[in-house]
């Protein structure tokens, strides 16, 4: 199914919240269904959006998820108040984490954050700053 509007919205995140961890990507996710975007692509944006959403969580002290949603593709765009990351490349390797322990041991932070969100995204693009927080937007293509 076609949509013929653009929606847009965001979601507050806070860090180390993690009784509401999951809510944003499934909100967004039953908008997406609402709205009829097709079954796989839902999946892919529920599986990035989590990923950012986790990210917030772990790292950072609050955050924002925005989302636009346009005839042509589904934009994400998570920004952080968060310890920036000191070496992006080396962030992107499948198993590269920096979480603490305590995280660890709640069954998070393996190291496939970033790598699923770039995964799942048509166009990622990611910006740091070390000391101030880290922008990820994500592209999926309609």
């Amino acid at each position: 199914m076609k949509i013929d509007k653009t929606y847009e919205g965001n979601f507050h995140i806070v860090g180390g919240d993690f009784s509401r961890a999951g809510e944003a990507s499934t909100e967004l996710k039953t908008i997406l269904l609402n709205v009829g975007i097709e079954d796989e692509i839902v999946r892919r944006v529920a599986i990035a959006t989590f990923e950012a959403e986790m990210n917030i969580m772990i790292y950072a002290t609050a955050g924002i998820l925005r989302y636009i949603i346009s005839p042509e593709e589904i934009r994400i765009i998570a920004e952080d108040m968060g310890p920036g990351i000191e070496d992006i490349e080396l962030a992107m390797q499948e198993g590269y984490s920096t979480a603490p322990d305590w995280v660890r041991e709640m069954g998070w932070g393996a190291g496939m954050g970033l790598p699923n969100m770039k995964k799942n995204a048509d166009i990622f693009r990611i910006d740091s700053v070390v000391g101030e927080g880290t922008t990820v937007e994500m592209i999926i293509k309609l």
